[in-house]
């Protein structure tokens, strides 16, 4: 399976907690193999792997499933007792009330609360302290925990019909989409998801066998993203790897494949926030750290697999990339 990539931004939110608590910023991501020249390298770019190890060293030093991230430290293994305790829920309406009421029961940093309007059920997640999380990497990672759990106990692609957040679109945006299930809203009142009623009937079907090893992936299952983005961009990027990358089309040539004007296409994808040039520059970016860390391959290799026909421009390219030569980052995983 391809590894995808996040943003750097993603490094300073998982450890913001432990490093303000005395941990050792070098020691965090030595562990989850993410090179220490990444930290001030803002258009760097990691493997959900890397960040879930980083997520996993950041419980193992701190002892807080809450990663620093609340007043209140959370003992490792909370996680663990709330989803024995709803694999005894019957449906996915039953499992969602459950999870709330154990984690209300059982900590005092976060609210859960569930309302029903007409067809459609609100689940929030309310922060009592949310300056002790200012990058809101802990609320999203509630939001996605609860979200791709959901899914993963009824085996099924559960559809969301919005998730919400109580705070502006960050510039991080592009990293949304494929993470969070349905509408996306900033700045609302509260944090949460909604669904159909109607989903709420769906079957538990996973066992205890099943769970214990879900456990032992996490939080890797609950990175994972799934599904696909609907974005003109993602659609450009998808038509890009479809069309290989030794030799890019032209942007009028992307847009006939779509079917639209050159000039529709530009100005569509600047109202996305995006350049042409930007999404080819991201694509062999993400290309190129997926060959370093899952093939045999030499740097000369992935330079010619990638469309540079000097190894050197490739390198120049990499480093104006991630901020770090790919011998560099090859060297860190």
């Amino acid at each position: 399976m391809k590894k995808k990539l996040v943003s750097n931004h993603y490094i300073h939110a998982s450890i913001s907690g432990a490093i303000k608590a005395g941990f050792s910023e070098q020691a965090l991501l030595s562990q989850a193999s993410i090179p220490l020249e990444l930290m001030n390298k803002p258009r760097a770019r990691i493997t959900e792997v890397q960040l879930a190890n980083l997520i996993r060293s950041v419980w193992r030093e701190t002892g807080d499933e809450f990663m620093g991230l609340t007043a209140t430290p959370c003992r490792l293994g909370v996680f663990e007792l709330m989803a024995e305790s709803v694999l005894h829920s019957k449906t996915l309406g039953g499992m969602l009330h459950q999870s709330a009421r154990f984690y209300n029961r059982v900590q005092g940093d976060i609210e859960f609360t569930i309302n029903q309007c007409n067809d459609t059920l609100n689940f929030t997640i309310t922060l009592r302290q949310p300056e002790h999380d200012p990058n809101h990497l802990f609320q999203e990672f509630l939001l996605l925990m609860w979200q791709r759990f959901s899914c993963w106990l009824v085996n099924e692609q559960v559809t969301f019909l919005s998730t919400r957040f109580n705070y502006p679109e960050p510039p991080h945006n592009n990293e949304y989409a494929p993470m969070f299930s349905g509408q996306l809203l900033f700045n609302q009142p509260t944090s949460g998801f909604s669904l159909h009623t109607k989903l709420l009937n769906l079957p538990i079907i996973r066992d205890s066998s099943e769970l214990a090893i879900f456990l032992r992936q996490s939080p890797l299952e609950i990175l994972s993203r799934v599904g696909q983005d609907s974005s003109l961009h993602s659609q450009v990027r998808r038509v890009l790897l479809k069309q290989g990358l030794e030799q890019l089309p032209t942007l009028e040539q992307i847009a006939e494949l779509l079917h639209v004007t050159a000039r529709t296409l530009r100005r569509k994808l600047k109202d996305e926030g995006v350049s042409y040039q930007q999404i080819k520059d991201r694509l062999r970016c993400d290309t190129a750290i997926r060959l370093l860390t899952e093939e045999s391959l030499s740097i000369a290799d992935i330079s010619n697999l990638i469309g540079f026909t000097e190894q050197a421009a490739f390198c120049r390219a990499f480093k104006n990339w991630t901020g770090v030569a790919p011998s560099i980052y090859l060297q860190n995983t």
